[in-house]
């Protein structure tokens, strides 16, 4: 008699089967996946990089070469039957997708309520991006980690301190960052522009300290409760750290901002009449508000946009600022800016589309925002008696070259300041690198970090006038 087939052997088959199948399609989404987003400005590759671990799990990682962004986590990878989904958290992101071929992905992208078509063709290489001026270890000089206290803000602070092999008396330089969570390398794009600067200055024979924002990397500390005073209260603090090393001449330490830094410099100058000298690269020279205007001027001509759109986002912008100014009640106020930035449809939109306005929001509803909209920076100018070099870029867009290098040789001019030097360099943005338009979008795309003209000005001007005070 036959014996009838066992439940448990058809569970075991069927789960094989299962599992097969399982790995069969996971096997299939393993590998390298690229996309353009076809946007209005641009087209914009995405790169999914999706991986299996030993246990079968898969994980990805997420790149946009153009905006330099690198190894995004990506908080879900689901593969079911021929789709794929991949959930990407911390930029409000999602793609779905099916497999129309082993190597062909048809999906879309949606992000902060707005959704894309987006094709991914499976390939082995990937965009990477070209940083040729980012120094390369083993230096020929020191390099130590350091720590040290902002003893009124209570909290420590950690960088990096350069300096030449066997050196004693040292020149020495401290870099500030610019406005946004920066760490000790001012990190975009996967440029790395304060190592630039540091290698080379320290090639030439000078100290450089660069340090982490308050809240970013090593150092401690909320960046989002801080004002450019607050910063300028960190960088004394390194003031006073180099002050005590046997290698650094302590009446030679001079500053470097860039951009914010640019701002921070001088605050730091008129508290300690022990600066040497400070640089400042893309400084502001007038008043934040004032600033803000003539950027989106500039960068909404750069993308075409026609006058009256402009006029109509200048509008938007005056009653933003206002209202973030003058609006004391907190709850008001966060009301007042979802209606301004939505044009009053907030309470019609989705939840992921509010997250996104909401975002916004935070952007400039802070402590930072609201004193850089009002600080002037003429006062703090104008009482500068140390050498000041000052260059912008004649086509950064973000901090506009003529009204601020006016202002800041005005400033200077009409305090007396006896020894200082603006130049205004052609070709050149926000960040010095040598572009066609100055647009954000051609940052992550030029391979120069930072003009060498510009290192050797900063060499050359320290060496010839910032020292000779």
């Amino acid at each position: 008699m036959k014996k009838p087939f066992s439940p448990v052997l058809l569970i075991l088959f069927l789960t094989i089967l299962y599992f097969d199948s399982f790995s069969q399609t996971n096997e299939k989404a393993i590998g390298n996946w690229s996309g353009k987003l076809d946007l209005p400005t641009a087209k914009l590759e995405i790169i999914f990089k999706i991986t299996e671990d030993e246990s079968g799990k898969l994980s990805t990682k997420m790149d946009v070469p153009m905006q330099g962004a690198k190894d995004l986590p990506v908080t879900e990878t689901v593969v079911t039957g021929d789709s794929l989904y991949l959930t990407v958290a911390m930029i409000m992101g999602k793609y779905s997708g099916m497999f129309t071929t082993d190597t062909i992905i048809e999906g879309t992208w949606k992000q902060s309520g707005v959704t894309f078509p987006l094709t991914l063709k499976k390939t082995i290489t990937i965009t990477e991006l070209k940083r040729p001026q980012t120094p390369k270890r083993p230096f020929p000089y020191n390099e130590e980690e350091v720590v040290y206290v902002n003893k009124k803000a209570g909290i420590k602070l950690a960088g990096t301190l350069t300096f030449p092999q066997n050196g004693e008396n040292l020149p020495s330089v401290i870099l500030i960052t610019g406005s946004g969570a920066q760490d000790r390398d001012e990190t975009i794009f996967e440029h790395r522009p304060f190592l630039v600067i540091a290698d080379f200055l320290t090639r030439n024979g000078f100290a450089v300290l660069r340090v982490d924002d308050r809240g970013v990397g090593s150092s401690e500390g909320k960046l989002g409760e801080a004002t450019s005073e607050d910063f300028a209260g960190d960088v004394l603090a390194g003031f006073e750290f180099l002050k005590t090393r046997k290698e650094i001449n302590p009446s030679k330490i001079g500053l470097i901002g860039h951009s914010e830094g640019g701002l921070i410099a001088p605050m730091v100058a008129t508290k300690s009449k022990d600066v040497a000298f400070i640089v400042l690269l893309a400084g502001p020279g007038i008043i934040g508000q004032q600033i803000l205007y003539e950027q989106e001027k500039l960068i909404n001509k750069a993308a075409g946009m026609t006058d009256d759109q402009a006029q109509q986002n200048k509008k938007k912008q005056e009653v933003i600022f206002n209202i973030i100014l003058t609006e004391t009640d907190s709850a008001k106020r966060t009301d007042r800016l979802q209606k301004t930035f939505t044009n009053g449809m907030y309470f019609m939109m989705t939840d992921e589309q509010k997250k996104a306005i909401d975002s916004q929001i935070k952007s400039v509803d802070n402590v930072w925002f609201k004193f850089f909209l009002q600080y002037d920076p003429y006062p703090t100018l104008v009482k500068l008696r140390c050498p000041v070099l000052a260059l912008n870029g004649e086509k950064d867009l973000q901090v506009p070259s003529k009204p601020n290098l006016a202002a800041i040789e005005k400033a200077l001019t009409e305090g007396g300041n006896p020894n200082f030097k603006t130049m205004e360099l052609p070709g050149l943005n926000h960040l010095f690198q040598t572009c066609e338009t100055g647009s954000i979008n051609e940052y992550a795309q030029i391979e120069e970090t930072i003009s060498p003209t510009v290192l050797e000005i900063l060499r050359d001007w320290i060496a010839n006038s910032g020292l000779k005070n």
